[in-house]
């Protein structure tokens, strides 16, 4: 584990059997980097200024070793157990180069494994870091922070490449290697991204659409390296993908059968999203399986009970929806149901919604006026998040029971639910939301650690933005 320090490697010789390093090191000081070098290597440096630029395969061993990371495992149920959480050090690029893209994209079709670096070495460049071999090479790469790879995939074309085609995050994904970003939205067709390692803020580009989708209802889901938003234009359906591989928005892909104000969540690469309702506002009972690498869906076993405004958790490597409104009368359902993905079967589960809020039931709130059950998972625990007395519960299995563990953030204010996000980022359960003000108001992202006791809320960031949360998702790549 390195902390607050790093060695940066020397150019290897391939002669040699043993690698060899410089023995600089890198002291990160309030996000500063102080270096230090001993006097020999200081004389070669100088040498090497005055003789010739670095060679890029010297940059490429310094870009890498300045990624300071720290490990930590991470059990949260919706990302799968056993990860890496991967804590990078200082420094900061601007969100293009932060995700190895935002260029121009017939730039990057061109890019391939056989293009050399600096110089058109072919051999440098289908094994990255020549001396130690591509496999190793990658080995190291997939271990650095996401935040490095847009400074990495500046080096050269073979090291963009790597990073926009995928092969990186799918990598990561095998060895439990996670890290967890939050996108949101305050303001219609604008979406911010959150690094919560780096503490840095992301601004999406706009996305490109009518009026009519602009206004209608959207689910938002983060599978894989993919953003989807889900929404209507007219009379069709209609779904937007994010990419952080080419920090663009496409559209196209469509659904088995189409429909809004349905319940999902994420596992990896796979997504799964049932009930809701369709384009003629039936509610529906049928789920469907998305799997982001192949950017297809599958059609699964239908539920027991159509629903729609319901939410949906992974836990245990099952999927669970939970809640929503559901029947000819359109109640509000107290059940809950269980998907297997080794039997392909439903398990109804009663009384596993948290519930309505007492102010609900009090008022005789219309059932659709009233937000879907806010519910996260963190180290395969359920919690949910109770807006109208501002409580978090937690979900005990064994009894089928919600208990109380604390309070909410005091500046969490919602509109019957709705305004507030409440989501797991992975150990942790993270509220955004902001106190109603007059103006454009400000957007506050707090968090908790489940597994160091009772609920106490600490202020990640704050920023001037909308102060209703419209659509949240956290990406875990």
């Amino acid at each position: 584990m390195l902390e607050g320090r790093c060695l940066v490697s020397r150019a290897f010789s391939s002669t040699e059997s043993k690698w060899s390093y410089m023995t600089y090191r890198l002291d990160i000081t309030n996000g500063k980097h102080q270096l230090e070098i001993d006097d020999d290597d200081e004389r070669e440096c100088r040498q090497r200024k005055l003789c010739k630029p670095l060679d890029y395969r010297e940059t490429t061993g310094m870009a890498l070793s300045s990624c300071g990371l720290e490990q930590s495992h991470d059990q949260s149920g919706g990302e799968g157990e056993g990860s890496i959480d991967r804590h990078g050090g200082g420094g900061s690029s601007d969100y293009d180069s932060l995700n190895g893209g935002g260029g121009d994209s017939s730039d990057s079709d061109s890019l391939s494994a056989d293009e050399g670096g600096p110089g058109g070495d072919s051999s440098d460049s289908d094994s990255l870091i020549s001396p130690i071999g591509r496999d190793n090479s990658i080995s190291c790469l997939i271990r650095c922070s996401r935040s490095d790879y847009g400074s990495i995939a500046s080096l050269n074309r073979s090291f963009r490449s790597l990073v926009r085609n995928g092969e990186l995050y799918k990598l990561r994904r095998q060895n439990h290697v996670i890290e967890h970003w939050i996108y949101f939205s305050c303001h219609l067709l604008e979406w911010e991204a959150f690094d919560p390692i780096r503490h840095r803020w992301m601004h999406l580009p706009r996305m490109t659409s009518n009026e009519c989708f602009m206004c209608s209802d959207k689910e938002s889901l983060a599978v894989g390296t993919e953003l989807l938003v889900f929404g209507k234009e007219v009379t069709s359906h209609v779904i937007y993908r994010y990419s952080i591989l080419t920090n663009s928005w496409s559209s196209g892909m469509t659904m088995n059968a189409p429909r809004c104000l349905f319940g999902s969540a994420s596992l990896g690469e796979i997504a799964i999203l049932a009930g809701g309702c369709d384009s003629q506002g039936n509610i529906l009972s049928s789920a469907e399986l998305y799997n982001s690498e192949t950017q297809s869906f599958e059609t699964l076993p239908s539920m027991h009970k159509p629903r729609k405004m319901c939410s949906g958790v992974f836990m245990h490597g099952k999927f669970y929806v939970i809640g929503g409104i559901g029947g000819s009368d359109s109640k509000v359902l107290t059940c809950g149901e269980e998907y297997d993905l080794q039997t392909r079967t439903w398990t109804e589960i009663p009384h596993m919604s948290p519930g309505r809020s007492g102010a609900a039931r009090e008022n005789e709130m219309p059932a659709t006026a009233e937000a879907p059950p806010l519910v996260a998972v963190v180290n395969n625990e359920l919690y949910a998040a109770d807006y109208a007395d501002m409580e978090v519960r937690k979900y005990e299995k064994e009894r089928n029971e919600w208990v109380t563990v604390g309070s909410l953030p005091e500046r969490a204010v919602s509109m019957n639910g709705w305004g507030l996000a409440f989501r797991a980022c992975g150990d942790k359960l993270i509220v955004i939301g902001g106190p109603r003000t007059l103006g454009e108001g400000f957007i506050e992202i707090n968090s908790w650690v489940p597994s160091e006791g009772p609920p106490q809320w600490n202020l990640l960031a704050s920023k001037r933005l909308g102060n209703f949360v419209y659509n949240c998702a956290v990406m875990g790549c």
